[in-house]
């Protein structure tokens, strides 16, 4: 299932409705939604006699009426118009710079601050002219040795032109090492330039050894720093500490915001237009994202699904914060906004496989998911009935956007998604109910499509694509090695992150 560790604690909010399914959408189709009018008895008093497991969730914290009356000025056009006039006096800053050093440290700077999409243009000229004229393209090392180069300006080149796609050989920095194949030890004086080091190293492939002892020789250096309480510079041991922890390069760029913007504050080089801009931009995004929320929440009361199945996590609010994290340029707020629901389905229906249904109901659902036949949802019990037509109608509104911009059916791909995900649950469940364990191999070959994140990623794909072709989508179905990895690694990290209670 979708990572769980990290919001096992949190609460759920008392969500009722007298609908069971609804939409607040305008312009979806009418003949594609599907409502539960009524369910059988029999399935009722079945499932009273039926021996059910508890999650023993936590009711959620987040009160649906607080967070709809919430209200941000900033959603008013006004401030977006200041925005706008803010956005091209920084273009006139970036024009005006001309030092490469001082011009990335600018782009780095606002890229940290939240206003990296505003400027785009402006940091694809500074990046190429960089990697031209310090020959980044090049790979001989006697060539990078020859130059004059200081860590500090050369290890965030690295970081910035390899963030942005640019191919940036590890001799680049191999050049800092002696002839011993070790990092020189006078660097241990340029705590700036170790930092930007620790920094770049993160965006290492497979094989690039010297970015792995670039990692250990700058993290062991600045840890002793810090430790021996060595750094004056209150912003750039604070920077390190937060480095250490978590480097940039993993960090989700909203969620930091607040806390670069603060520290710039504190900088003697602080730019008045800079730090307004950061100040009224988060403010406007943030009033956006409230907005989602909101919409999101309605959804979700609508569903009926925490007022009809007590026995599933209320993570709406919390779902919505990974699609955050995962969809963050605020121009994909529709792709966001289903990407959120999207989790908190996967995270309901994960519950009805790990939790709640009997093998023979989990059977039942599977076979409907993967004929995706109304007609054939009377013979499930009706928590599971109202569990398909709410994944139905979201996958038919999900599909409706999409073919209304773009005139490009993606029910099928939908269904797809759905149907791995819910087949790989199926066979956890029947290793569960069977009492049998699974070696490593057979676990992490079912286990990366069972944490959803092929499911996951697709919903994404879809919701920030804007030219979709048949060879792109198909490409994402063959499950690439990116996609594999990528829910390998969530996979990983979420079981080295799950309590022992969970553990098979």
């Amino acid at each position: 299932a979708f990572p769980s560790n990290p919001i096992k604690h949190l609460h759920n909010s008392d969500i009722k409705s007298s609908k069971l399914i609804s939409s607040n959408r305008i312009g979806s189709s009418d003949a594609a939604r599907l409502r539960l009018h009524c369910s059988s008895q029999q399935h009722g008093a079945d499932e009273l006699q039926t021996h059910r497991r508890s999650g023993n969730y936590s009711p959620s914290r987040w009160d649906f009426d607080y967070i709809q009356s919430l209200h941000s000025d900033y959603k008013e056009e006004r401030h977006r118009r200041r925005a706008s006039e803010l956005v091209m006096q920084v273009k006139k800053l970036i024009e005006k710079e001309t030092d490469p050093t001082r011009q990335l440290e600018l782009m780095d700077d606002l890229q940290r601050l939240g206003l990296g999409d505003h400027f785009q243009d402006e940091f694809k000229e500074i990046l190429i002219s960089v990697y031209l004229d310090n020959k980044y393209y090049k790979s001989n090392v006697d060539n990078m040795k020859k130059a004059e180069r200081d860590l500090y300006s050369t290890a965030l080149a690295f970081r910035l032109l390899r963030q942005h796609g640019f191919h940036v050989a590890p001799e680049v920095l191999g050049c800092f090492k002696n002839d011993e194949g070790d990092f020189e030890p006078s660097l241990v004086h340029d705590t700036r330039g170790l930092l930007q080091l620790y920094e770049a190293s993160f965006l290492l492939t497979q094989g690039e050894n010297t970015l792995e002892l670039a990692r250990e020789f700058a993290s062991r250096i600045l840890q002793e720093k810090l430790l021996n309480d060595e750094i004056d510079d209150i912003n750039l041991s604070t920077w390190i500490l937060n480095s250490l922890d978590i480097p940039i390069h993993w960090r989700i760029e909203r969620v930091n915001t607040s806390v670069w913007i603060e520290a710039y504050k504190r900088r003697a080089d602080m730019n008045p237009t800079v730090l307004d801009l950061a100040i009224l931009d988060t403010n406007i995004v943030q009033a956006q994202y409230q907005e989602e929320l909101k919409q999101n929440l309605q959804w979700w009361r609508n569903s009926g699904i925490v007022e009809k199945l007590p026995f599933v996590r209320n993570r709406l609010v919390e779902s919505y914060f990974w699609s955050v994290g995962i969809v963050q340029p605020r121009q994909h707020g529709i792709g966001r906004m289903a990407l959120g629901k999207s989790i908190a389905l996967i995270t309901t229906i994960n519950d009805v496989y790990d939790v709640y249904g009997t093998l023979e109901e989990l059977e039942q659902f599977t076979d409907v998911i993967r004929r995706w036949d109304i007609s054939s949802i009377d013979k499930l019990p009706s928590y599971m009935q109202l569990c398909f037509l709410a994944l139905h109608n979201f996958v038919n509104d999900t599909a409706y956007d999409v073919l209304k911009e773009q005139g490009f059916n993606i029910i099928p791909y939908l269904r797809k998604s759905w149907m791995d995900l819910v087949e790989a649950y199926l066979v956890e469940a029947k290793w569960y109910h069977s009492g049998y364990k699974p070696n490593l191999e057979e676990y992490l070959e079912n286990s990366w499509i069972s944490d959803s994140g092929p499911a996951v990623l697709a919903q994404a794909f879809f919701g920030v694509t804007h030219s979709l072709t048949e060879e792109a989508v198909h490409s994402l179905y063959g499950h690439h090695d990116l996609i594999r990895s990528s829910s390998m690694i969530l996979r990983l990290a979420d079981d080295l992150g799950t309590s022992s209670e969970w553990a098979m």
